[in-house]
């Protein structure tokens, strides 16, 4: 399990930073397709993974497929697969209502969410790869708790840290994330002391070579 001290940080910084980070280790965290619906929100927490599936001829008529979230622990990112599948919905605003209550951080659908309105007037952190009025009831079934999710290659594991926000959303696998988060934060200090080199009259290809743009999670946070 991740120490609570490396989510925080996490949770303080933009997915750009940490993608520089994962970039500089050769992973490969982008969630590819997956767009901030709530803008300005922002999530960080370990992956609770949910898997679909289509619903098939057999077995009850009805099928609920969202009791699962009862059981999410308070702080986890939800992280749906419906494999990708846009056409009806795996969120909306009642999942939201409860997932908020429940204390959860937000949600990644590698599907399509609706009650958008809604959703956006919580202020609940939600990405998806789509949008669609069309409900999932009855059209999928939940298939697994707790199993690999695959986003377009990459892979999310249950307790994978979720970083997420207006630029998209991205994973951080458990193992790596104290070193992601160092090479990060170094990364982001290191912006912010080229903007203020440049605010303060120097030219910005000057900036660059004198705070180490090119490998910027090996400069000092503090310098």
């Amino acid at each position: 399990m991740i120490d609570q001290e490396i989510i925080d940080r996490l949770a303080r910084l933009d997915t750009a930073a940490v993608s520089d980070a994962l970039d500089s280790l050769g992973i490969a965290g982008v969630l590819a397709g997956v767009a901030a619906r709530v803008p300005g929100s922002k999530t960080c927490g370990p992956a609770h993974t949910v898997t679909y599936r289509p619903v098939s001829g057999d077995g009850p008529k009805f099928r609920n497929a969202a009791n699962y979230l009862d059981d999410v622990p308070a702080g986890s990112v939800v992280v749906v697969d419906n494999g990708g599948n846009t056409s009806c919905t795996n969120w909306g605003s009642l999942l939201t209502a409860v997932a908020q209550a429940r204390g959860v951080r937000g949600t990644v659908l590698h599907g399509s969410a609706r009650d958008i309105a809604e959703v956006r007037a919580a202020g609940y952190p939600l990405f998806s790869t789509g949008v669609t009025m069309v409900s999932g009831k009855n059209r999928v079934e939940l298939s697994e708790v707790g199993a690999d999710v695959d986003v377009h290659g990459t892979v999310v594991r249950p307790g994978d840290v979720i970083v997420a926000d207006d630029s998209g959303a991205l994973v951080v696998p458990a193992e790596r994330a104290v070193e992601v988060v160092e090479r990060a934060e170094r990364v982001e200090a290191t912006e912010h002391r080229i903007a203020a080199a440049v605010a303060a009259g120097s030219r910005l290809d000057e900036a660059r070579a004198a705070h180490g743009y090119a490998t910027p999670w090996q400069a000092p946070v503090h310098a």
